[in-house]
């Protein structure tokens, strides 16, 4: 497969932006499209591309939705800053036939402090990240957003390497972030929650990757994500609770 844009969007990304460019130094088009950072991200893009767009933040979609419509090619390869692709990987792109496929799924190796996670559905994160250009777009979604395609979707056999955070201070912040849009998600979709939707969610959702999903496969770090999992479960409700209350 020739003619390859990498789409990026950013924001305060100096920690990862360089090993995540560096890793598809190879492509034909690197796009970066930086939701005006106050770090060096933008500085050390430029080592990797000129091609580095500042537009202000408007929420996941519209980012990406943006970065999409700059790419030259036909063929894009969508990354966020915390991802990699492994060499094994860049061969298997670069030697791919795509026939008459649209889009191919790439299946992600997520870390949690540089530890693979082998459970709690993390060693089953399949995400489209290769397209056609003009046949892919986004769900309308505040978080969590997808990319879809129209037309027959493959799989790659070779993953990505997924770094989740650094530290648990920035896993929290992010919670809080993460929490907050999808309450706003669930409240458009007029979702009605009390105390005990609260309570059950919670509880469940703890035993749903520890026990469910075997999250004690991987000992004590199965079960922080199992915990905080439970956590922005509780935050997603608690959040949306407070929104119905609001006058």
């Amino acid at each position: 497969m020739n003619n390859i844009s990498v789409t990026i969007i950013t924001k305060n990304e100096e920690k990862n932006i360089s090993d995540c460019l560096q890793s598809v130094d190879w492509a034909d088009e690197i796009i970066v499209v930086d939701s005006e950072s106050i770090d060096r991200t933008v500085e050390l893009a430029k080592q990797f591309t000129e091609k580095i767009y500042i537009r202000k933040w408007e929420g996941y979609v519209p980012q990406k939705r943006y970065a999409l419509s700059l790419a030259a090619n036909e063929w894009v390869l969508s990354l966020d800053a915390d991802e990699r692709i492994t060499p094994e990987l860049k061969e298997e792109i670069l030697n791919l036939s795509p026939g008459d496929y649209s889009g191919f799924n790439i299946r992600r190796k997520n870390f949690l402090l540089k530890k693979e996670i082998t459970s709690c559905g993390w060693e089953k994160d399949y995400q489209l990240r290769l397209f056609k250009r003009n046949k892919a777009d986004l769900n309308e979604r505040l978080v969590h957003e997808k990319f879809v395609t129209e037309g027959k979707v493959g799989t790659m056999k070779n993953p990505m390497l997924h770094y989740t955070f650094a530290s648990f201070e920035e896993y929290l912040a992010k919670i809080n972030s993460y929490t907050s849009l999808k309450a706003q998600e669930l409240f458009s979709k007029k979702k009605k929650v009390g105390g005990w939707i609260i309570f059950s969610h919670t509880v469940s959702a703890f035993f749903a990757f520890f026990i469910i999903r075997k999250g004690f496969k991987d000992g004590v770090y199965g079960l922080i994500i199992s915990l905080l999992h439970s956590v922005s479960t509780m935050m997603n409700y608690i959040k949306l609770w407070e929104l119905q209350n609001k006058k």
